[in-house]
């Protein structure tokens, strides 16, 4: 089984302020997401499903380290100003992170970004034999 971890969102440190003339407004320091993953096994493999859209490939970074994948990049938002009546799409630093079980082709990795889902797939490595003379 795979464990999934995804890093919590940073919130202590915005002040939510209200001024007669400009509405409502949020100040404080930027804080990474973390977008909607999926983890899977097939008999093949893990499966690792990112909902990132809006982005280029060249924006998403995917990293091996420890047992461990990181995915991370930045969405870029609209410079246009807007009055939101609803607002859930997230924008800027994102980062996810799934530790990963042993047993796994890391070098055998690939991952694909379309229609707004990256997937990586990881196969498992496949047992070594060994022949024994005599």
């Amino acid at each position: 089984m795979v464990e999934f971890v995804k890093p919590s969102d940073s919130l202590k440190s915005l002040v939510f302020s209200r001024s007669q003339n400009s509405g409502w407004q949020v100040n404080g320091n930027n804080f990474t997401w973390s977008p909607a993953t999926d983890v899977y096994e097939t008999p093949t493999g893990i499966i690792i499903k990112i909902e990132i859209a809006g982005m280029k490939q060249s924006e998403i970074d995917i990293n091996f380290e420890d047992n461990c994948l990181t995915v991370s990049g930045k969405r870029p938002d609209s410079n246009e100003r807007r009055a939101y009546y609803q607002m859930e799409i997230r924008f800027g630093e994102f980062n996810t992170m799934v530790a990963l079980p042993k047993g796994l082709a890391l070098e055998s990795a690939k991952a694909e970004y379309e229609d707004g889902f990256l997937v990586i797939s990881i196969p498992f490595s496949k047992g070594t034999t060994i022949k024994i003379k005599g």
